[in-house]
């Protein structure tokens, strides 16, 4: 494994603080939406493994994305990656960019008081593998995109894993959200970006720039290959050793974004009438960020990974009705039943399902 932009003691020593990394799931580990599966020609903007997400201009050039894509071997310490495969190449036209990466909430960024005299330095790791050698790009950006750190960094052997460090001095101008729970700053790797759109690697700009001037285009190679892993985003001059979280802490800080609730169990509630039922309240696994913009409910039915509502014990009602779903705050949703016959009008009513019947929530920035 080649190393690259690493400078003597930048690995291994540790930091006094807690949540090192800003990036979530950086090692790659957690995969909610598609538990290891292919996502076949993702479109923009569509959200890959948890926390990471694609952003391009143009349904063309297609690409897959998969945890451990290709089945390499990770770089030592870690198990799981974030892999690329284009499927039909495109060069980029000059306003064109395609890009992967992570929106970083404002509360987990506040404190580097970007936009002020104190900025403070952050210093961006990762590892990455690809089948082409050469120049490649990615950027740094504020919430609203119009003031950017473009980057480059160089992969001089391919198929082989390296590791870049970048130090990055914080801004002292651009507008920068502080302690809320919108963007505070946005991380991507170029996958191809058109020339207006590149700028001066290394520097801050009131551009909007995707990457370095210079980045290789991996859109424009078919059947070329981009993997990722290890992204820590830290505070200081240096890259310090991974900040490996528990995997059930890593699994609830990206739930705060996205979840999947599996509902095989009763809920109980009540029948307003014969056709309609309320389910009692459910809890999300964790507070989402906000209150969810999208929940998903499984098909109403009585087959196996479907839901109904019942007014008898253990039985089933006599038709299946269809089903709606809110959610109440970051905490809190409940399911309304209606079409049905054969529910008891005042009786208590029980939501049950006959399989796993997940219900998704997503309140991703």
């Amino acid at each position: 494994m080649a190393l690259t932009q690493v400078q003597p003691g930048m690995l291994g020593t540790t930091q006094p603080y807690n949540f090192k990394n800003r990036i979530i799931n950086g090692a790659m580990v957690i995969d909610q939406r598609n538990a290891g599966g292919i996502i076949t020609n993702p479109t923009s903007p569509q959200y890959l493994l948890d926390r990471f997400y694609y952003r391009s201009t143009s349904t063309t050039p297609t690409f897959n994305v998969q945890q451990n894509a290709g089945s390499v071997t990770p770089p030592a310490g870690f198990t799981n990656y974030l892999g690329v495969t284009m499927t039909n190449s495109s060069t980029p036209s000059s306003t064109d960019r395609f890009a992967i990466g992570q929106p970083i909430e404002g509360f987990n960024t506040a404190d580097l008081n970007w936009g002020s005299t104190n900025a403070k330095t952050v210093t961006l790791s990762f590892w990455v593998y690809s089948s082409l050698t050469g120049t490649f790009g990615g950027t740094l950006q504020n919430s609203a995109q119009n003031y950017s750190y473009p980057f480059t960094y160089s992969i001089p052997v391919a198929n082989t894993w390296t590791q870049i460090v970048l130090t990055i001095a914080g801004p002292t101008a651009g507008t920068w959200v502080g302690a809320t729970n919108g963007v505070g700053i946005y991380v991507f790797w170029s996958l191809g970006t058109g020339s207006t759109l590149q700028g001066t690697a290394g520097s801050w700009s009131a551009n909007t720039y995707w990457a370095g001037t210079g980045s290789t285009n991996i859109v424009s190679t078919n059947n070329a290959t981009f993997y990722i892993t290890g992204v820590q985003l830290e505070l200081g001059v240096s890259a310090t050793s991974f900040d490996y979280r528990p995997y059930g802490t890593e699994l609830a800080l990206c739930q705060r974004y996205y979840a999947i609730i599996n509902t095989q169990n009763y809920s109980a509630g009540y029948s307003s009438n014969t056709s309609s039922a309320y389910s009692s309240c459910f809890y999300f696994p964790v507070t989402m960020r906000t209150t969810p913009t999208t929940i998903t409910l499984p098909t109403a039915g009585q087959s196996t990974g479907q839901i109904s509502f019942t007014t008898g014990v253990g039985g089933y009602p006599s038709a299946t009705g269809t089903h709606a779903i809110s959610a109440s705050n970051t905490s809190l949703f409940s399911i309304t039943g209606s079409g049905y016959t054969g529910l008891t009008s005042g009786a208590p009513a029980f939501l049950f399902s006959n399989g796993t019947c997940p219900i998704t929530a997503s309140a991703e920035l």
